[in-house]
């Protein structure tokens, strides 16, 4: 068998995979609360993470009543983005600022003002953004400068957790994509960035290919975790490239959107192709030698989450899905933009602010609900069109992720995006992907897509409504207009 770990935000989770990528066993074990001492600031403890995916690996193995040694390959993926600072010692400097902290917007700016923004698209074919690890890392810099004096190695969240499986400083380059010091179309660290910025080279790890092995589990972690030592662990992937693995998003036509806290649409690309406004982002696939192109809203799944925690406590989700359909197409003119933690594509813009916009005295609840999930499949539609914008071919949509379990918001994704939406026999999201990477690098298969190709299948499909799409149509133009309408009042609203 194989082993999958993904270090979500929420949990860490092992799966197992046998030789035709079958799902045999899973184990979610639960992170700590998110840190948010202040608005837009995320962090986590990364040490929480390697609690977690110790007790993840030891409960997968317990439930599947199999020995460490049957494994023959782990793969890892994770929340992609965020900052992990060691020193010397190899411990952990501060809590990690994961992908949702938003507070480096003056690093970013520096970083533009100093590098250029025509050099930065050339040097990593990405502008760098807030939610970049980059940012983060200057922002340590600017403002700990104890902590930044420390910092010998720079990792991403999943590349601990490896460092702490195999005592190897490794990534692999989908995930190193997402760091703003990576150059993109060559596959390899951007020093070029990290020269411009007076940062020491050093501090990178080795980088790889997703399905390459990156090291093999210590005799000190089998012994905590029941794995053999000596097992393989391959490069993985960053949450969403080892997602898309999952959904079979490894050919042109099949875009995939997962509908998790963030809500992301991911479509592979054959030839490096990017955006020159920046709205989305092209980063290495987890296939070899190949590219792809995604989309992201920041606060997809987590605003339904936010509308359950503070506006109907203990609230089911699929309670709060019957509640949303009870509402008429289009929640009696009600709309929500999801700029909870400020917004990626399109708008590149850590300021921007959330609400519903359209209340009246005649709203219900099912309204406001289901105005949550159009504003977030509206979202979901601006990613979609500016990908489809750079001659990417769009036939169908693979839904994954929490929000892709109901029925009712994959009906509804339907009509706002005017695409077939499919489902998938396995929707185990990125740890199933991982464990997929790490059969294609250790397995019998010789390449990422042959092994999709014999585990995947859809099992269902649903097409748009006419009726539905024709309105969705009219919906999302006037969605489209009030963040241009508000962004003044954001700037101004921040500064408060």
């Amino acid at each position: 068998m194989w082993m999958g770990i993904d270090i979500g935000t929420g949990s860490s989770r092992a799966l197992l995979v046998d030789e035709h990528g079958g799902v045999r066993a899973t184990y979610t074990v639960a992170h700590e609360d998110m840190r948010m001492e202040r608005p837009l600031w995320a962090e986590q403890r990364p040490e929480n993470w390697w609690d977690a995916a110790v007790q993840a690996i030891r409960g997968v193995l317990a439930t599947a009543a199999i020995h460490g040694s049957q494994i023959k390959g782990v793969g890892l993926s994770g929340q992609m983005h965020g900052l992990v600072i060691l020193d010397a010692e190899h411990q952990v400097i501060r809590p990690s600022l994961i992908w949702c902290d938003q507070r480096s917007q003056k690093q970013v700016d520096a970083v533009n003002q100093k590098v250029g923004r025509e050099n930065i698209l050339r040097y990593i074919a990405n502008p760098v953004l807030t939610g970049f690890t980059l940012p983060k890392l200057l922002w340590v810099r600017d403002n700990e400068p104890g902590n930044f004096d420390r910092v010998r190695k720079m990792l991403l969240p999943k590349d601990y957790v490896r460092f702490m499986l195999t005592g190897e400083f490794a990534s692999e380059v989908s995930d190193a994509s997402g760091t703003a010091v990576f150059d993109v179309v060559n596959r390899r660290w951007s020093f070029e960035m990290m020269d411009a910025l007076d940062l020491d080279r050093d501090i990178l790890p080795t980088c790889y290919e997703s399905s390459d092995v990156t090291g093999a589990i210590t005799p000190q972690v089998a012994a905590l975790t029941g794995l053999a030592a000596g097992t393989p662990v391959v490069g993985g992937g960053g949450d969403q490239a080892a997602s898309a693995v999952g959904n079979g998003i490894v050919e042109p036509g099949i875009v995939s959107c997962t509908l998790g806290t963030s809500g992301v649409v991911f479509a592979h690309m054959e030839n490096v192709a990017y955006d020159p406004a920046g709205r989305v982002h092209t980063f290495c696939h987890a296939v070899a030698e190949k590219w792809h192109v995604m989309g992201v809203t920041q606060g997809a799944g987590l605003s339904l989450q936010w509308f359950r925690n503070q506006l109907a406590p203990g609230a089911k989700y699929d309670v709060l899905m019957d509640e949303a359909a009870r509402s008429p197409v289009g929640a009696q003119g009600l709309f929500w933009l999801p700029y909870l933690m400020g917004e990626r594509t399109p708008h590149l813009d850590a300021t921007a602010r959330g609400g519903w916009i359209g209340l009246t005295n005649s709203h219900k609840r099912a309204d406001l609900i289901r105005a949550v999930i159009e504003g977030v499949s509206y979202s979901q539609r601006d990613c979609l069109q500016i990908i489809e914008l750079l001659g990417v071919p769009v036939n169908s949509v693979r839904a994954s992720g929490g929000g892709a379990q109901s029925p009712f918001w994959r009906g509804l994704l339907a009509g706002v995006l005017n695409k077939q939406v499919v489902t998938l026999e396995t929707q185990e999201g990125s740890a199933y992907g991982a464990a997929l990477l790490a059969l294609a690098g250790t397995g019998a298969y010789g390449s990422v897509p042959e092994v999709c190709h014999h585990a995947i299948r859809e099992t269902e499909s649903i097409s748009p409504e006419l009726r539905d799409a024709a309105f969705y149509e009219k919906g999302h133009r006037i969605y489209q207009a009030l963040y241009p309408a508000l962004k003044p009042i954001f700037a101004e609203i921040a500064e408060l």
